[in-house]
């Protein structure tokens, strides 16, 4: 069993719990998934930079990251920095993320907020809205084509933007109708080893009527000029961020470097 399948076991197990606790009826009468939700699309179509900024404690591969910082102060940071969008790591075994982070964030940000996890049930996705989450990621590795299309459907029922995580060629195919944004994670999850061309790569096989993201691994301006040339809108940053003891002050020389040079 590789760390992914282990991940999805794990995750299955947790899903099947949190049904009991906390049922669909219970989840859908939170104020929380009466809100208007925030467009990652727009903020990333109108920004100059299109940074999304994680809160990421912990990982697998690296393990601890930064365990030192609120998650209060890094998003409000985040968000002073000008990041068009703020992802959150939820997985609690292997990332040391929680959920009330996403519901602490949402409080004290005007900004549309990632529910960064490991979709494997529907259950997620009407709780993702009820905790504050204005986007959720499907990850292509880990879902056949036809629950992608109806985890998407149900998302856009309930007002979530949806972005789909690929990885290989293989994964291209089951990109469908119903999704905003295409993220291309440099990191594969089965090894969680980093290949900093697999954006590049990957890039021009995929249609210019999605807003591509590069994901993984990106820690320089001129990174990301590079991943800007061949199309791609969006990048999501977290480790380089988080691994300094103020993400947010990193954050913001980080972005006021590439706006320099724009």
């Amino acid at each position: 069993m590789n760390l992914l399948e282990k991940i999805v076991s794990i995750k299955k197990k947790e899903v099947y719990q949190n049904k009991i606790t906390h049922p669909i009826k219970k989840l859908e009468n939170s104020i929380l998934f009466k809100r208007k939700t925030f467009s990652l699309v727009k903020n990333i179509t109108k920004s100059h930079t299109g940074i999304i900024a994680e809160f990421k404690c912990k990982s697998p591969s690296k393990g601890i990251i930064n365990n030192t910082v609120s998650v209060e102060k890094v998003v409000k940071d985040y968000e002073l920095a000008g990041v068009s969008g703020i992802s959150i790591l939820t997985d609690q075994y292997f990332f040391s993320g929680e959920k009330k982070n996403i519901k602490k964030s949402r409080s004290i940000v005007s900004l549309p907020i990632l529910r960064k996890d490991f979709i494997i049930d529907e259950y997620q996705i009407i709780e993702s809205k009820s905790i504050g989450a204005d986007v959720i990621l499907l990850i292509a590795g880990i879902l056949s084509k036809n629950q992608i299309t109806k985890f998407s459907k149900l998302a856009k029922n309930i007002g979530l933007e949806i972005i789909i995580e690929i990885h290989n060629e293989f994964e291209i195919n089951k990109i469908t109708d119903n999704l905003d944004i295409v993220g291309i994670n440099n990191r594969d999850l089965q090894t969680f080893v980093v290949d900093y061309n697999n954006c590049l790569r990957l890039s021009s096989k995929i249609s210019n009527n999605y807003i591509k993201i590069a994901e993984s691994g990106i820690n320089n301006v001129n990174h990301i000029f590079q991943l800007k040339k061949k199309g791609f809108k969006g990048f999501l940053i977290g480790e380089h961020f988080m691994r300094k003891k103020n993400p947010g002050k990193i954050c913001k020389d980080f972005i006021k470097s590439l706006s320099k040079k724009n």
